[in-house]
């Protein structure tokens, strides 16, 4: 059972709405593609009806992961995420941010797991602004634009899951998103705090903060370093106990 409270003395990000500063700053890197792994066991998992308001953590008892993945800014990231995907058999919820260009250069690859389940698609807007600070239309727009890219390019429109950019909502802003199908903000439990350039070490220790079961985890797919350090995350979720699941695999809707 997860439970509320401070955030950890390691530091790490815990709470929305916003996430911490990086506080382990890292060179720029080159992604490293993942080495193949044993499969990670994929362990059904009863599904229960979406809570009312903001979705941080899974509900009940369980041994379950989400490990969700925001934004995209680097298309060598996205890349490496499918291909760990698919290697591995791990399951994924994205929060695509629609105007990168890692969704459209890996397209191919990405939309038979999204085709399948393994790899579930949800809403980060068009292009990442805070929503709060601009005005409902723009709002809206945001949605329609990323709404009609997902549909176009992965036959899926990502509803009723949507991930506010910066944790930053609001009544108003929930109520746009829920005029596009987005009825369910989705925020976190954790995170391995690497929306901006963070050592690797420093990811490790998040991971090792926040993986857990029942957890809502978010990471990004900005940045190479992630990329360097998929065994040891696979290593820290295999101890655990832990399986990972799409937000779909855990909630009816």
């Amino acid at each position: 059972m997860l439970a509320a409270g401070a955030a950890a003395a390691s530091g790490c990000s815990r709470l929305p709405p916003a996430e911490a500063e990086p506080s382990a700053l890292a060179p720029a890197t080159t992604v490293s593609l993942p080495v193949p792994r044993a499969p990670v066991p994929a362990v059904p998992v009863p599904r229960v009806p979406v809570p009312v308001g903001a979705v941080t953590a899974i509900p009940g008892p369980g041994t379950s992961l989400a490990l969700t993945v925001d934004d995209g800014a680097d298309a060598e990231v996205v890349g490496a995420y499918i291909r760990f995907a698919r290697d591995t058999g791990a399951r994924f919820t994205f929060f695509v941010t629609a105007a990168f260009d890692g969704w459209r250069t890996h397209r191919a690859a990405l939309r038979p797991l999204v085709e399948s389940g393994q790899i579930q698609l949800a809403n980060h807007t068009w292009d990442h602004p805070a929503l709060t600070a601009i005005s409902r239309t723009a709002a809206a727009e945001q949605f329609t634009r990323s709404k009609q890219f997902l549909l176009n390019t992965y036959g899926v429109d990502g509803t009723p899951f949507y991930r506010p950019p910066f944790g930053y909502r609001n009544a108003d802003i929930d109520a746009v998103a829920a005029d596009h199908g987005y009825t369910v903000p989705t925020l976190w439990y954790g995170s391995l705090s690497d929306s901006g350039l963070i050592t690797e070490e420093y990811l490790l220790e998040c991971a090792r903060t926040y993986f857990h079961a029942q957890a809502i985890v978010i990471g990004h797919a900005n940045h190479p370093p992630v990329t360097h350090v998929y065994g040891q995350l696979l290593d820290i979720i295999r101890e655990r106990g832990l399986s990972l699941v799409t937000l779909n695999d855990v909630f009816r809707t």
